[in-house]
């Protein structure tokens, strides 16, 4: 006799939907010229001198335990690079958790802050992991729509709409994953106002940080006057330094807070691999002695393409908001008369090329669909022409 499993089972996790990004890779699987702009993930290999590191670490035999804080010679570049970048300090011992990936950091983060009940406001279009994690932690996510007019930026009067007595959180994450949009120093500071007006804590992921094409760069709210004793800084090793295998992650937050992330890690996670850790040892090392030149080199690469996707997409008569961060566009595909997901389900089965719906990243980004454009440029040239031709047809 079969068991009634769904009997057994969380309902609040067995009600949340899979998700929206990963199940068109699974047709594009068996599509031997298909061209994927759907995965979030660089196309460049890991610095080869990152890898040397964790090569010579296993040779090394260095395969125990590291402190569930992390490798201290980590911490402490990571302090270093805190620094440097953005002129905050943290403590390398009490202020900074080594996570597996700054997914984990996210988790945590909400896991530590939410009861039940209390609500998370959640900028959308964003990341697909935030309103799931909030729902996982016991909290409620609170949708505050982000326009494309506005390019896709959070305001201090849309936050003000969603306040209620039960908001705890926000997520900031910027620069954005799916749109590409920024903040600037002076839309912090109005946002930062706000915050402390009405005692909030800021999860900010930053993991696009390095990856901005704009003069001022990126600009970290924890900066900003009474924000770094109520903001959690999460940044990782995948986007910057082309490391996304290596799932490695990194918070930054006031001791009391990382106190308790640290404690649910432990019994959960114990340590970031080893290895890992060795290697981002490495990527910020050498990052900082050269100037991040590995960094500075696929910036300019995603750059270039980044542009030519903006171009190409208006040449086919959608609308496309020039993004500033990341390596994403986020076409409007209204005039088709398609929804995003028959957008992209009829894209991949008539040309074999895979973008994601932007009802994926939330109600607010249908409408829209994304393409990631950190691909081989032959490959994102041949995508292009093929998508071309398809809007044409419709």
């Amino acid at each position: 006799m079969s068991l009634d499993y769904l009997r057994y089972m969380n309902p609040a996790v067995c009600d949340v939907p899979k998700s929206g990004i990963r199940r068109f890779f699974d047709v594009a699987a068996s599509m031997p010229d298909a061209i994927s702009l759907g995965v979030g993930e660089p196309d460049f290999v890991t610095p080869y001198h990152i890898r040397d590191a964790a090569i010579n670490s296993l040779l090394d035999g260095e395969t125990q335990y590291t402190s569930n804080w992390g490798l201290l010679e980590l911490r402490r570049e990571i302090a270093a690079y805190m620094e440097t970048r953005y002129r905050l300090r943290y403590d390398a011992q009490k202020e900074i958790l080594v996570t597996v990936g700054a997914s984990e950091g996210i988790d945590l983060s909400l896991r530590i802050l939410l009861r039940p009940g209390d609500e998370v406001l959640v900028p959308e279009p964003s990341y697909v992991s935030y309103a799931p994690c909030v729902i996982f932690a016991g909290g409620t996510p609170v949708p505050v729509p982000t326009p494309a007019d506005n390019g896709f930026a959070l305001t201090p009067e849309a936050v003000e709409a969603a306040l209620t007595p039960r908001t705890k959180a926000v997520i900031l994450p910027y620069p954005n994953n799916p749109t590409g949009g920024i903040l600037g120093p002076e839309a912090l500071r109005r946002l930062a106002a706000l915050f402390v007006q009405h005692d909030l804590i800021v999860i900010s992921d930053e993991i696009y940080a390095e990856l901005t094409y704009s003069e001022q760069g990126h600009t970290s709210i924890a900066t900003l006057p009474g924000m770094r004793e109520r903001t959690i800084v999460l940044n990782g090793f995948s986007k910057a330094f082309a490391m996304t295998g290596w799932r490695m992650g990194y918070l930054c937050a006031p001791a009391p807070l990382t106190d308790m992330m640290c404690k649910i890690h432990q019994y959960t996670i114990l340590c970031a691999p080893r290895q890992g850790q060795v290697a981002a040892v490495e990527a910020l090392r050498r990052g900082r002695e050269d100037n991040y030149a590995d960094v500075r080199r696929m910036r300019q690469s995603y750059d270039q393409r980044r542009r030519l996707m903006v171009k190409a997409m208006r040449e086919m008569g959608l609308g496309c908001f020039e993004p500033l961060g990341a390596f994403y566009v986020f076409p409007s595909i209204e005039k088709t008369g398609l929804s995003s997901e028959a957008f992209c389900t009829r894209l991949l089965q008539e040309k074999h090329v895979v973008a994601v719906p932007g009802s994926a990243f939330g109600q607010s980004g249908e409408g829209h669909i994304r393409c990631c454009y950190a691909t081989a440029l032959d490959k994102l040239n041949e995508a292009l022409s093929r998508m071309a031709d398809f809007v044409r047809s419709l």
